[in-house]
């Protein structure tokens, strides 16, 4: 059952992942600017279900949102490949500002997820 979960979980993430990306992209955002806009919700909504899962809320709502929606909708390898290409084309201050938006603000919206589910 469990793997089921996290297959539902993946299509729908990854699904939602395409369309905002994609809408992102059509009205002018950078490649790396589309990633955040899947990245950072996706933080809050990983620390939300883990906050909740870990204060006794259902184990398969981690399968479900976290392993699989979370897996599917956000992406490090695409913020990687983002922050490589920066750097090839020699743009050091957009990729270290990416970094550090991405990590700080990514880091305090999962903190804040799971401190609003404790």
């Amino acid at each position: 059952m469990t793997w089921l979960l996290v297959v539902i979980g993946g299509a729908l993430g990854a699904l939602g992942r395409h369309e905002v990306t994609t809408r992102a992209r059509r009205r002018g955002a950078t490649a790396a600017g589309a990633t955040m806009l899947v990245n950072l919700p996706g933080s809050l909504l990983l620390g939300l279900v883990a906050g909740t899962v870990t204060s006794g809320g259902p184990d398969w709502l981690l399968a479900l949102l976290g392993v699989g929606f979370c897996g599917g909708f956000t992406t490090f390898a695409s913020h990687a490949v983002e922050l490589a290409a920066a750097l090839q084309e020699r743009r050091l201050r957009q990729a270290l500002a990416d970094l550090a938006i991405s990590l700080v603000l990514g880091v305090a919206l999962a903190s804040l997820g799971w401190w609003l589910t404790a």
